[in-house]
C-alpha cells in the first residue's frame, strides 16, 4: 500500500484535490492559500517526520494529476537522509500520472544524505502527448558543518518517462557509490551539488526556448572566465593548467519532435543552484502563482 496519494481533479472548473492520503513517515500538507486567488493551481508539499528518512525506511506517492488540472509538488527544506543502520538502504519511489493539457511541477529542496548514508529514490511519470511536466532532482554532497562531502556510501536515483501504452519517452539514472579505488569526492572533485531539470510539453515551449538561449550564455561566460585564468598565469605550468568553471550547466532535447529538454548542472555552491532555478523558472509564475523557490 502506498505511503501516500493525491488526487487532482476538476471541480467546478477548477484544480481541486479530491482525495489526500498519507501515513507514517509521510506527511502531505495542501494550504489553501499559497496561490492568489483566481491562480487554477493545487500546491502539495511533502513532509517528513523528523525532517528526513531514517534507514531502513520505504516511501511510496502515488499522484493522479486529471485532465486540465495543474499541481505543484515540493518539499519545506532539504530531504535529510540519515546514516544507515549496516546494509539498509533509505528507498523513495514517486508515480503520477497526468492527464490530457495537465500540468504536474515538482520543485523539492535538494536530498542531502548523511554520512555512510544509503538512498534509492525511482521516480515513474506516465504522460499522454500533451501533458506538461516540469521536474528539478538535486543532491548536495552533505553537511559541511560537519565535515561530510560526499560521504555516503550510496545514492542513486532514477527518473523515467512513459507516454501512451508505457512507451518509453526518457530514461535517466544517477548512481554514486562508495568504492576502495576512488571515493565519491575524488570523483566529484570540488563540484557541491548535482541537478538535473526536466521541461516537457506545449504549455513549456516558451519557456524551453529561454533556458536553451540562457543556458547557452552562461556556459559561454563561464568558459571566458576559466580561459581567460589560463592566458593570465605564467610559465610553463599555465599551460597545462585550467581552472573548472564554478557552475557547469547543459541543455539536450529528448522526444517526438524534441518536445522535451533536460538540463544537467554541477556546481560549487548550493544557493547558486538556488539561483539558477529561481532565474530560469521564474515564467512558470502565471501558472502557478508564484515563482518556484522564492
Amino acid at each position: 500500500m502506498a505511503t501516500g496519494k493525491v488526487v487532482v481533479e476538476k471541480i467546478g472548473g477548477r484544480s481541486t484535490a479530491t482525495s489526500c492520503f498519507s501515513k507514517y513517515p509521510l506527511k502531505f500538507m495542501l494550504p489553501r492559500k499559497v496561490a492568489p486567488a483566481g491562480t487554477d493551481v493545487v500546491w502539495i508539499y511533502s513532509i517528513t517526520y523528523g525532517g528526513g528518512i531514517v534507514s531502513g525506511d520505504s516511501i511510496s506517492c502515488e499522484f493522479t494529476i486529471g485532465d486540465g488540472c495543474t499541481a505543484v509538488i515540493t518539499t519545506q527544506s532539504s530531504t535529510k537522509v540519515y546514516k544507515a543502520i549496516g546494509s539498509k538502504c533509505s528507498e523513495q519511489t514517486l508515480e503520477a500520472r497526468i492527464g490530457s493539457e495537465a500540468l504536474l511541477v515538482v520543485i523539492p529542496d535538494p536530498v542531502t544524505c548523511f554520512s555512510t548514508a544509503r538512498y534509492y529514490q525511482k521516480q515513474m511519470f506516465r504522460l499522454v502527448s500533451d501533458s506538461n511536466l516540469v521536474l528539478v532532482d538535486w543532491i548536495t554532497s552533505g553537511r559541511h558543518a560537519n565535515g561530510e562531502k560526499w560521504d555516503f556510501d550510496l545514492y542513486k536515483s532514477i527518473n523515467n518517462l512513459y507516454l501512451e501504452d508505457d512507451h518509453p519517452l526518457f530514461l535517466d539514472s544517477v548512481l554514486l557509490e562508495k568504492r576502495s579505488i576512488q571515493s565519491i569526492a575524488e570523483r566529484m572533485q570540488d563540484y557541491q551539488a548535482i541537478a538535473m531539470v526536466i521541461l516537457f510539453g506545449p504549455k513549456l515551449r516558451e519557456i524551453q526556448k529561454h533556458v536553451q538561449e540562457n543556458v547557452k550564455n552562461i556556459m559561454s561566460e563561464q568558459l571566458q572566465i576559466s580561459y581567460g585564468s589560463r592566458r593570465h598565469g605564467s610559465g610553463s605550468s599555465s599551460r597545462n593548467s585550467f581552472m573548472k568553471p564554478e557552475f557547469i550547466a547543459s541543455c539536450s532535447t529528448f522526444g517526438p519532435e524534441g518536445k522535451g529538454v533536460v538540463i544537467r548542472i554541477a556546481s560549487d555552491s548550493t544557493e547558486s543552484v538556488y539561483n539558477f532555478l529561481r532565474q530560469q523558472l521564474a515564467e512558470l509564475e502565471p501558472l502557478l502563482g508564484q515563482s518556484p523557490y522564492a
